[in-house]
């Protein structure tokens, strides 16, 4: 599966060198080119150091990373929901990734102006969280304009349809939307902003890091990455921690011609992973041979895997653990 992942933010908080950082690292991924596909959205491999151990004990004549794309249009001001600026045109843009970035700025600099004043990221992000929240409105009352056409027709899946959406409707403006309505099929179904992942990385030092800001990032987990964008430390970690956001993990295939990471959701199973590979690979599935990372590089490979019984033959039901290597057989 494709990992894609929009970067939000306010004009001068690191939004830019964020980008740029990540979209630098000289890697060459077969056939995806590994730059921006347009000004605005870049490739980027998950760092990990599995692949490279894979690669040297299969003598791989390839290494394939698994990838995310970053989508960083334009800053969001006060009023981009309603076309301020060009956030209107990126908070669109943002709808078909799977998480957001929330890039805070922390660093004070009297060099770099920030666009209300003075540096808050409490502040900046009830920015942030309101255009999002404003956007989401937008998006539920075209919805909900539809369903009264239809209900008034005495459609009574359209009627039950406006009755979800009012009070979704209701949950918004009140504040961002909760688990409960987060996880429905018709938010996903509008992709709402508000319903994605948000994982917060904070531009400057964890010195930097407030009491205050600690307690406004409480309500979202709490969770974030402490980068300083200008040396480009914690950039990994930024994936990392998009990856646990989602649920997500890798699994490897590796041998002569190539060493690659796929991605998939934490608890899938066998054929579900036999079909990042190849859509015919889940429908054909019949058992894959499975070695776990550790056992695979303690036993030098899998001709020694095999030989110690570390090799297993796994079915239909068999949940795929993240840094397993896997074979998959199919008719």
């Amino acid at each position: 599966m494709k990992l894609s992942i929009g970067i939000v933010g306010l004009p001068n908080v690191g939004k830019s060198t964020l980008f740029k950082t990540l979209t630098s690292a000289d890697v060459v991924i077969a056939n995806y080119p590994f730059a921006t596909i347009d000004p605005n959205v870049g490739v980027v491999s998950v760092p990990d150091t599995r692949l490279d151990v894979l690669s040297v004990a299969s003598s791989s004549k390839k290494k394939i990373p698994a990838i995310v794309e970053f989508y960083d249009i334009a800053g969001l001001v006060k009023g981009a929901s309603s076309g301020e600026g060009l956030g209107n045109q990126f908070l669109t843009h943002i709808r078909d990734t799977q998480a957001i970035v929330m890039v805070l700025r922390i660093f004070q600099s009297g060099e770099i102006m920030h666009v209300e004043g003075d540096v808050d990221p409490v502040r900046d992000l009830g920015i942030i969280e309101t255009e999002l929240i404003l956007k989401d409105l937008e998006t539920v009352e075209k919805r909900m304009k539809r369903a009264e056409g239809e209900a008034r027709t005495g459609d009574k899946k359209a009627t039950h349809e406006l009755d979800v959406l009012r009070q979704i409707y209701h949950a918004l403006t009140q504040s961002r939307l909760t688990i409960e309505w987060a996880h429905t099929d018709i938010v996903r179904e509008m992709q709402l902003l508000t319903a994605k992942k948000q994982i917060f990385l904070l531009n400057g030092a964890e010195s930097d890091v407030s009491p205050l800001l600690r307690e406004a990032l409480a309500p979202y987990g709490g969770a974030y990455v402490v980068a300083d964008l200008l040396s480009g430390a914690g950039v990994s970690q930024l994936i990392h921690a998009a990856y646990d956001a989602l649920g997500l993990i890798s699994f490897f295939t590796t041998g002569e011609d190539e060493t690659r990471a796929w991605t998939i959701r934490s608890g899938a199973k066998a054929p579900e992973a036999a079909g990042a590979i190849h859509s015919d690979f889940e429908r054909k599935f019949i058992r894959s041979e499975v070695v776990s990372f550790d056992d695979f590089v303690a036993c030098g490979g899998w001709a020694s895997a095999k030989q110690k019984g570390k090799l297993r033959l796994e079915g239909k039901e068999y949940e795929v653990r993240d840094g397993d290597i896997m074979v998959i057989r199919h008719g």
